[in-house]
Order: structure tokens, then C-alpha cells, then sequence
């Protein structure tokens, strides 16, 4: 941040935190960090997390950030806010966007929900300050670092259009055991939601939902064999942008070999439910554990012909472990969803950014070696 600012985290659970952390700990100009949740002890618990963790002299507060009112207390933060950064569940986006444009504050949210994302471009299309919607890691940075692959591709090889370009992320454990070969390291409602929901991709150049979960392949990436399929909501704007461009796009979430057998079989016996989304939840939050050990695998690639009609292929691969910031470990989970937030965070507070801007919108080299990018994910060649 090239000065200070007054920096509203919505949510109060692991990204809030090391979202807070990151503000305190890499900013330039140290802000001030507001920690809103509707339960008051548990943003006073993150923000005195957050002062404990940071080795900067940083004010953090808390408040109570009431469902359905605007208490006194939320009204003098909106009002003295320069942006909120949206923490919560993505159900929740849209309110918190409302509060945004109400408030003439910036906003940047994480939510891969994709109904919610179309309802707050709708809302804030006018907006006299700037949106970023979709700023984790999928959607978010895997979406930019797709989109500079494919813009790479035709600069050196002379096209316009590419046959493939896909991308793919896992959160993962370390190790996997039977039979669902899987930890939870970050929200299962989230999980169950991205293995239900429809995924937008590219078919033939053309735009189209198709089934979640109904295209699995198999990928070695540094030698060990992943299983991909199809999940909603990672594609970002990508399938919008490059429609016409790509012959075939696609997101798909990465997994050890074996579970997707196993949700495959959960769907069977849920057989036709009314809340499909909460079954599967709730089945896998009794039979698979939390994992505090994580490791995020990505994988990103974009294939066509140069224009000697010669087929060619560009591939970025990372493997991002938990990492030491402050006096705290963050799981990988932590830093990879929170510093494309906070990188987008300085985007529109340092350029005063004002309406919708979609993944597709960043540029492209700028924002993957941001100062915030970079400690995360390493340099983007």
C-alpha cells in the first residue's frame, strides 16, 4: 500500500486471519485493520490473533457485524472504511456488497458461488468505487495465470487462437488413505458445493455449462499421478473473455486418485435429495477429517499450433507448503486464498479503481508478480 488505509475484513475465521496477518506483516504502509463478525468474541479473538502474529506496530479492532441490521458501532466503521474484503460465506457476498456501494467503500471477495458473483455484477455496475470479484486462488489467481499462459501463447506463436487452455487446482493433505482419499483443509460446505453446481467451460469455441464431476482425466505433475474433474464457479470469466479464442477451456479441481470414486458412489446412495449440496456435506463431514497439514497443487496449460501449423504446449506447475509469516505458520490454504485478496486490495485502493473488474480485466504480469503475489507463489516467467 502506498499510504495508509482503513481496511474492513469481513468474516472472522481462517482467511480473515491470515488475511489480516498479511495486511500487517507485508503492507508498505502498515493499515488499520477492522475485524467484523456476528460474533463479537470471535473477531476480538482474530484481532488480538492478528496483533500477537504481526512483528509491525499495527492497530487491529474488532466489531460486532450484525446479519440484519446496521448497528452504530458497524456505521462508524463503513463509514471511516476505505474497503472491505469479503471473508464471509459466499451466500453472504451480495450483502456485503450492497453495504460497499452504500458505504462508498471498495470491495474484493473470494466466493466461487457463481448465481451470488452475477447478482453483485448486476449491483454495483455503477459503482462510484471499484469490485473485484472471485480474488482466491480458484477462481482468482489460477484464472490470471491461465489467461497470461494463452496471452504468452499467441504473442510467441503468432495466433489468435489455441485449442486448449485448461487449469487446475487441489487443496490437499500430504497423504491420503482409503476410501475417500481425501482431508478437508478448507470449507466443506464449499467443497460439496463445487462437486454439485454446473461448470461453465468452452466447447468448440463456444460457451456451455456442463455437469460437475463429468469429465475426469488423469495428470502426472512432477511425477505424481492426480485425478481432475470438472467443479463450478473456477472458471471465473474466463469462458466469457476468450469465447471465440479457445477452443476448449475448462477448470477442474485436482484430487488423489481414488476419491472421486468414492463421492461418486455418496451421490448414488443420496440418490434424488431435495438439498443434494447439504447431504453430500454432511456425509463427508462425518467420515472425513480436518487436516491442519496442507500442500496447494496447481497446474495450468495452454496448447495450439504456431503458425508453421507445428502443435506446441506451455505449462506452469506449482506446489505451494505452509509458510512462516510473523511469528505464525499459515496453511497453504491461508496464504494462496489470502494474497490475491490483499494484492487486489492494493489494486483498487492504490489506482482508485471504480466498477466491475473480473479476473479476465487484470493485468496480467503486473498482478502475478505483485509485492503480495510473489512471497505466495514465487515469480511468473
Amino acid at each position: 500500500m502506498k499510504k495508509h488505509y482503513n481496511i474492513i475484513i469481513a468474516g472472522a475465521g481462517g482467511i480473515a486471519e491470515a488475511t489480516g496477518l498479511i495486511l500487517a506483516e507485508w503492507s508498505q504502509v502498515t493499515p488499520t485493520i477492522f475485524i467484523g463478525n456476528r460474533t463479537l468474541a470471535k473477531a476480538q479473538s482474530v484481532a488480538e490473533w492478528i496483533k500477537k502474529g504481526t512483528t509491525k506496530n499495527c492497530t487491529v479492532e474488532a466489531f460486532y457485524f450484525a446479519e440484519n441490521k446496521i448497528t452504530a458501532q458497524m456505521q462508524a466503521v463503513l463509514t471511516k472504511g476505505d474497503i472491505i474484503l469479503d471473508c464471509l460465506p459466499g451466500s453472504e457476498a451480495p450483502r456485503i456488497a450492497r453495504l460497499a456501494r452504500e458505504y462508498h467503500l471498495h470491495y474484493a471477495n473470494l466466493t466461487e458461488y457463481v448465481a451470488e458473483t452475477e447478482e453483485i455484477k448486476s449491483l454495483a455496475k455503477e459503482a462510484k468505487t471499484g469490485f473485484i470479484l472471485q480474488t482466491g486462488i480458484a477462481p482468482g489467481y489460477i484464472n490470471v495465470l491461465a489467461n497470461s499462459l494463452f496471452q504468452k501463447f499467441c504473442s510467441e506463436h503468432q495466433t489468435d487462437t489455441v485449442e486448449k487452455l485448461e487449469f487446475k487446482v487441489g487443496a490437499l493433505t500430504k497423504n491420503a488413505v482409503a476410501p475417500h482419499y481425501y482431508g478437508f483443509t478448507w470449507s466443506p460446505v464449499g467443497v460439496a458445493t463445487e462437486y454439485l453446481k454446473k461448470a461453465t467451460v468452452l466447447r468448440n469455441y463456444k460457451k456451455t455449462e456442463i455437469p460437475a464431476l463429468s469429465e475426469r482425466t488423469s495428470v502426472i505433475l512432477n511425477g505424481i499421478m492426480y485425478e481432475a474433474d470438472l467443479t463450478s464457479g473456477g472458471a471465473a470469466d474466463l469462458p466469457d473473455a476468450l469465447c471465440g479464442k479457445v477452443r476448449n477451456l475448462n477448470y477442474k479441481t485436482l484430487r488423489f486418485p481414488g476419491h472421486y470414486d468414492w463421492i461418486h458412489k455418496q451421490l448414488i446412495t443420496i440418490g434424488n435429495h431435495e438439498n443434494t449440496i447439504q447431504e453430500l456435506q454432511n456425509i463427508m463431514q462425518k467420515k472425513i477429517p480436518l487436516i491442519e497439514e496442507d500442500q496447494i497443487i496447481l497446474y495450468a496449460a495452454v496448447e495450439g499450433r504456431d503458425k508453421k501449423g507445428i502443435l506446441r504446449r506451455k505449462e506452469v506447475h506449482k506446489c505451494i507448503l505452509p509458510q512462516r509469516i510473523g511469528n505464525y505458520t499459515l496453511r497453504a490454504i491461508q496464504t494462496t486464498t489470502s494474497a490475491p485478496l490483499v494484492q487486489s486490495a492494493q489494486l483498487l485502493l492504490d489506482n482508485n479503481l471504480k466498477g466491475i473488474i473480473l479476473q479476465s480485466q487484470l493485468e496480467t504480469e503486473s498482478f502475478l508478480n505483485g509485492n503480495f503475489i510473489v512471497p505466495v507463489y514465487g515469480k511468473t516467467e
